[in-house]
């Protein structure tokens, strides 16, 4: 057992056995509290017969009790897609453990929470849900006494991720509102610990490890759309940004090896899964330690020139972008996209391997958080770089990837912010770079970070007012950009049926953006055909959405799929790519496209004259 893992294990017994002591002195008898007081074998580690990974039990459990089976699980998600991913590993782990699934909350053996703690307002959300859990059980319980029935045996409810291990004790011990908590970090524990809750034990493991990757666990993705998967590749943040928790909360880096990576992936592109996104707290520091064959750890820093890391990169044989060069390398048809980054960690060779695969989706993510100089460098906000080295890079990612859209994300009202700042801020939105989407927030002071010992002076209306002036004038911006989007051809990948009508299909761009198209039989592009040339603008919106060029589908001579004889027109399904051409901008967020045909990612290519994929 590793030693990472041991220390890892001790430290969760020993956590879990305190929370103990002090919920049972207000709750249980002192006979009851010695019965599962702490033995030495308790911080040593044994083996047991979890089925699930844990293989350390405490001496008062038996690998029996683990069983979860006839017991219905209920999980709610809340936050980050990491912890998307995370209730997929939880659902593996239990369901390894006997659990089954449950559609809903009545009914249930076990409800769990997911939750995410980056923000107050996020954590008030799972306060007020735990507290509607609580009434509706209680509701419950009195209709099953006034029918003169048996009371229903009462669900354990439990509360997952970053806001228990912020929280911890002041869950079971003040509120009273979970029976379990347990951390990122020990999702392989879950049986344990709702068997201790059954059992009348308060039950808790908010250890933080070294090395736990869940690499080994398949993840479980109920009911999963089979088109888009979330593929979890590094957990942690070495960042520090001062602003934030998640350091705190989900603990160091670590990177998932690469073998397993590949493994998952591969088994998801068998499976029929059209496009995969790579997660990670920050995803382009990955570091594989031998690169899954050895080798030896040479592979460059990822850090560019002008960004000051708050901890030097570790030493590895494989970086992010020689792992995306592997996967899109192996899955040619398969889109992959990737979140979340940290502007200092984006290499030329990482954006080289988006230019040269036309499956690397040319959508990034590059956060700012301010536009504001001094904020992104200095002290305050702990960023480790500044306005000119930012834009420095946002200037080579548009040298290497024309065609490129660029999301960010913003704070309003930070600790010190003046109108001066703001104005930076709103200036970088309006001119100094066109963001395609923007994820824009108040300041919320998060405790155990570096700026909770700064001054949070900005009064709460005026964040909210900031709040609003950027929004708008990012939205403006975005308007501006979908306009510029009339007549140009995309790639679509078709996800659903339009949630406003069954006559349209939803999906989305290679850049992210959302697209409805009408639902009807399409040609196949041929090999050797070339898609139409974009409209202009005024052409694009005359055409009123018939948007064919007078050339159609790249008919080549005529025929309906051209080439000289190709196939007939065929139905589209959700996880076909299809090719179309803008013709109406409906919102910042959403493009009315017309389709054109269907056509692989290399066929699409092929066509357009580019390996990126980018918009022709």
């Amino acid at each position: 057992m590793a030693a990472g893992s041991r220390f890892r294990a001790a430290a969760a017994w020993s956590s879990s056995l305190q929370s103990s002591r002090r919920a049972f002195s207000a709750r249980t008898p002192s006979r009851r509290r010695l019965e599962f007081a702490a033995s030495l074998r308790d911080f040593t580690p044994h083996e047991g017969t979890a089925d699930v990974g844990e293989t350390n039990l405490p001496p008062y459990l038996t690998s029996a009790q683990l069983d979860g089976a006839g017991r219905g699980v209920y999980m709610e998600t809340y936050g980050c897609q990491m912890n998307v991913a995370d209730t997929e590993v939880v659902r593996s782990v239990l369901q390894g453990a006997g659990y089954s699934h449950a559609a809903s909350l009545s009914g249930a053996d076990v409800v769990l929470l997911n939750t995410c703690a980056i923000r107050e307002n996020a954590e008030a959300k799972i306060w007020a849900r735990l507290r509607a859990i609580r009434a509706e059980r209680r509701k419950e319980a009195a209709g099953w006494r006034a029918r003169g029935g048996l009371r229903p045996t009462r669900p354990v409810v439990g509360l997952l991720g970053c806001m228990g291990e912020r929280l911890k004790g002041r869950l079971l011990e003040e509120d009273q509102l979970v029976d379990v908590v347990c951390g990122p970090d020990a999702y392989r524990a879950l049986p344990r610990l709702l068997a201790q809750a059954r059992g009348g034990q308060p039950a808790l493991d908010v250890a933080l490890s070294l090395d736990e990757t869940y690499a080994d666990v398949a993840p479980v993705r109920e009911g999963s759309d089979g088109i888009s998967a979330f593929v979890s590749i590094m957990r942690g943040c070495n960042n520090m940004c001062s602003y934030c928790i998640v350091p705190h909360t989900r603990g160091r880096e670590r990177s998932r090896p690469s073998s397993s990576i590949c493994a998952e992936v591969a088994q998801l592109a068998a499976q029929g899964y059209r496009e995969v996104t790579l997660l990670g707290q920050n995803v382009n520091s990955y570091a594989d330690g031998d690169g899954g064959d050895g080798g030896a750890l040479v592979a460059p820093s990822p850090t560019r020139d002008g960004f000051t890391p708050m901890v030097p990169p570790p030493k590895a044989s494989l970086r992010f972008a020689g792992l995306l060069d592997t996967l899109s390398a192996a899955h040619p048809e398969v889109r992959f996209r990737f979140t979340s980054p940290h502007p200092k960690d984006f290499p030329d060779q990482l954006l080289e391997v988006i230019r040269d695969r036309p499956n690397a989706c040319a959508s990034l993510h590059i956060p700012a958080q301010s536009g504001n100089a001094a904020r992104q460098g200095d002290c305050m906000t702990r960023r480790g770089y500044s306005r000119e080295t930012y834009m420095r890079l946002i200037e080579r990612v548009r040298e290497v990837l024309p065609g490129v859209a660029i999301s960010s994300d913003f704070i309003s009202g930070f600790c010190g912010e003046t109108e001066a700042d703001h104005a930076e801020t709103l200036s970088l939105l309006e001119a100094a770079v066109r963001f395609e989407r923007a994820f824009m927030f108040a300041y919320s002071l998060r405790e155990k970070t570096h700026a909770a010992a700064l001054s949070d002076d900005v009064p709460e209306p005026v964040k909210q007012r900031r709040l609003r002036e950027v929004i708008d004038t990012f939205n403006a911006g975005a308007r501006a950009s979908n306009e510029e989007e009339v007549g140009t051809v995309h790639h679509v990948l078709v996800e659903a049926l339009s949630k406003k009508s069954d006559a349209e299909w939803a999906g989305r761009t290679e850049h992210g953006k959302r697209v409805v198209l009408p639902r009807r039989p399409l040609p196949q592009l041929q090999f050797g055909e070339l898609l139409p040339p974009p409209l202009s603008r005024s052409v694009g919106a005359a055409a009123g959405g018939a948007a064919t060029g007078g050339g159609g589908v790249a008919r080549g001579g005529g025929g309906e799929a051209g080439g000289g004889g190709g196939c007939g027109v065929a139905d589209v399904a959700p996880g076909d790519y299809v090719a179309v051409r803008v013709t109406h901008a409906l919102s910042a967020n959403t493009l009315r496209a017309e389709p054109l045909a269907k056509c692989g990612i290399a066929r699409f290519a092929a066509a357009s004259g580019g390996a990126g994929g980018g918009a022709v």
